[in-house]
């Protein structure tokens, strides 16, 4: 059978779509276009509405394109509103989150799946057949260590998607980094709807920390970046062991989402901008090459001109070196649905706009900062660009393989901000 995974959203969602993969490689199958493909697995994202409107109209494509295609729809969208999914042409099946890893049991003759992929709850465990780098474009191997997420953010319909968290024992991760390890892998993301709540619904108890520690004590040849970290969450040991530790790799990403404190507050968010400020100066004091990137939310409800200008006086000169900007669109369920004083569709442009401008002088900046420095890297495509440490992407005119780890010098910054370096 000929197969075909979109993937829309973070990287726990890129997580779940690399996890199917592997089942469906393990059955014989095939990977495809989605113009040739037998199967179309899309899982979707519903972060925001035009996350839901990308699903849709990717899966209109698809059925035009390839109307004979077995379209399947996962992912949050589809668990959040299973009928307008299944509504869609050429949707022959809707997966909630929860089924996500058992739906290919009944996928077709050809897929074979092991009896460890059957018995697996929620994708938590061992899979039978690992993807060695490079397939599906893919050098680094993103494992997902927890899901679910029990905070209450105003805005976000997450919680109601993915439910309560659930992490995998820290057995079950070093079982899956000697895996994907022993396939060939050499850098591991670690993911996770919150996770910076891992192993508190674990009997014992655990920690992200005691997570991270007994990931530095691994004897495989792997390093380890930590995807999407709350603030709260990011605590002083866990920045002691990414200083201390050659394992972890110096890349925070750090959601602050806004640098007003009322609006902090209605967003439920429970820390406060001096907190945040706090986090990220001693990150890049201690750690001064270190990227630290971060998300913003535009056009909240009720934010006034004067809430927004907070975000104008902090970002610029703060420590940040990216952002992902979100414009602000209701999800039905949230407490920020029922909210008043929203605010006006040409303004959330206008304020969405200038954030990313800001960002996009906050990155041009770092990449300057780090003309003339030696940084460890990772190559990618051909062998001819390099993902470094501090995640900064360099090419160099030398041809090596994918997934060879070398020192690169970065020698220059060309217009459009392409960095351009030489092995060292």
């Amino acid at each position: 059978m000929r197969y075909a995974i979109v993937t829309f959203g973070c990287r726990v969602n890129q997580a779940d779509s690399l996890r199917l993969e592997e089942d469906l490689r393990a059955g014989g199958n095939v990977e495809s276009s989605c113009e040739r493909a037998d199967l179309v697995i899309v899982n979707t994202c519903s972060v925001t509405a035009s996350a839901d409107q990308g699903a849709r109209q990717t899966i209109r494509r698809i059925a035009r394109q390839n109307p004979s295609a077995r379209i399947v729809a996962t992912g949050c969208y589809a668990t959040r509103s299973p009928g307008e999914v299944a509504a869609l042409p050429g949707v022959v099946r809707v997966v909630r989150n929860e089924e996500k890893f058992d739906f290919l049991r009944g996928e077709g003759p050809t897929f074979r799946p092991d009896a460890t992929t059957a018995d697996r709850a929620d994708g938590d465990g061992p899979c039978g057949a690992p993807i060695e780098p490079g397939v599906a474009g893919r050098t680094a191997f993103t494992l997902r260590v927890q899901s679910g997420c029990e905070e209450r953010c105003s805005y976000c319909i997450i919680p109601t998607t993915r439910g309560a968290s659930r992490s995998v024992p820290i057995d079950g991760v070093l079982g899956e980094v000697g895996r994907v390890a022993g396939a060939g892998f050499k850098e591991v993301a670690l993911t996770g709807v919150h996770l910076g709540s891992y192993g508190r619904d674990l009997t014992p108890p655990s920690s992200l920390y005691a997570l991270l520690r007994a990931l530095d004590d691994v004897p495989d040849d792997v390093r380890f970046r930590i995807s999407s970290l709350e603030p709260m969450d990011c605590t002083r040991e866990i920045v002691d062991l990414v200083v201390a530790s050659g394992r972890f790799l110096p890349h925070f990403h750090l959601p602050l989402q806004h640098a007003g404190n009322r609006m902090l507050r209605l967003m439920q968010r429970p820390y406060r901008l001096e907190d945040y400020r706090g986090l990220v100066d001693d990150i890049r004091a201690r750690l001064p090459h270190a990227a630290i990137g971060s998300d913003m939310i535009v056009g909240f409800p009720g934010e006034t001109d004067d809430d927004f200008a907070a975000n104008l006086e902090y970002l610029p000169p703060s420590p940040l070196t990216h952002l992902h900007v979100f414009p602000y669109s209701d999800r039905p369920g949230t407490a920020a649905s029922t909210m008043r004083d929203k605010v006006a569709a040409p303004v959330i442009r206008d304020r969405g706009a200038r954030v990313r401008a800001i960002s996009a002088d906050l990155t041009r900046r770092f990449r300057e900062s780090q003309a003339g420095t030696i940084r460890p890297g990772l190559t990618l495509e051909d062998g001819t660009l390099v993902v470094t440490d501090n995640y900064l992407k360099v090419r160099i005119p030398q041809e090596y393989r994918r997934n060879e780890r070398l020192m690169v010098r970065i020698c220059e910054v060309r217009g459009g901000g392409e960095l351009v370096g030489r092995v060292v």
